[in-house]
């Protein structure tokens, strides 16, 4: 603490500061004696002000002395508590994720369909500046929103009607899931992309119509095989980020398949 010293004839000081409990006396040696009392601190941070009156005939004079120390100390506070932020909220997002394996599907399902958008475009000629991003943002939404949670809940209902692991049971499944979960998720797929891009219904079923024969004949080639693996290998935690990996490449062949016109499908297979 600093002590101020004024040559007058009486000074009165003030301090509002908290932290001890002995009274202190100074002795001005050119004038009278004045005292102050240091009251009792709260926090060891607390900012000390000082206040002198004048007799006379002096003009008041107040003198204040701030400590910053509260200050820096709420600085610092908040630069640690920032530094801390980001490795809590990861380790936060981490839990849960482990906990809801849904949300690994959703995620990885809203990265890789439109990864698969981006690379049939590629395909077709486009490059950084003619990309078409509201699709990219619709295969994002639907794989995300709509293929992820679908996918979910047909793995666990069928984890829960053959919960054995071995290779019997994985083709039983994957065979299941050809002729059940299969046609369904392409009708549900050429369906709403067609009303996300503001067709009529009418135009959604006549591309359903047109166009889910020739995909399902390649689906019937390449994901039974997949399924068996995943029954079958994979831990049930980790199915559906396993087959959303797996499905980059049918993702990419699905936008081509949805970006073809009409009368180009029937040559295109």
């Amino acid at each position: 603490m600093h002590m101020v010293l004024v040559p007058l004839a009486r000074l009165r000081v003030k301090i509002g500061a908290k932290k001890c409990s002995r009274s202190l006396i100074f002795v001005h040696p050119a004038t009278a004696m004045f005292e102050f009392s240091i009251r009792k601190l709260q926090s060891s941070h607390s900012s000390c002000s000082f206040s002198a009156a004048f007799d006379a005939g002096e003009q008041p004079i107040a003198i204040s002395k701030p400590h910053s120390h509260r200050l820096h100390t709420r600085e610092h506070r908040s630069q640690a508590e920032i530094a801390m932020a980001g490795p809590l909220l990861w380790q936060n997002f981490k839990v849960f994720v482990t906990r809801y394996p849904i949300v690994r599907g959703m995620i990885s399902y809203s990265l890789i369909w439109p990864t698969g958008s981006l690379i049939q475009q590629t395909v077709e000629g486009r490059r950084w500046g003619t990309y078409d991003w509201w699709r990219v943002l619709r295969f994002s939404m639907y794989g995300g929103l709509f293929v992820a949670p679908t996918l979910y809940g047909w793995v666990k209902i069928s984890s829960a009607m053959w919960p054995q692991t071995s290779l019997r049971t994985g083709v039983i499944k994957a065979a299941v899931e050809t002729i059940s979960y299969t046609p369904g998720a392409m009708t549900c797929f050429y369906f709403i992309m067609s009303l996300l891009e503001s067709k009529t219904v009418e135009q959604a079923v006549a591309e359903v119509g047109k166009k889910f024969l020739p995909t399902y004949k390649v689906a019937l080639s390449v994901w039974p095989l997949v399924a068996t693996i995943n029954f079958t290998l994979i831990p049930e935690r980790n199915r559906v980020p396993f087959i959303s990996a797996c499905s980059l490449c049918w993702t990419c062949f699905l936008a081509y398949m949805k970006h073809l016109e009409h009368h180009e499908v029937d040559g295109a297979i």
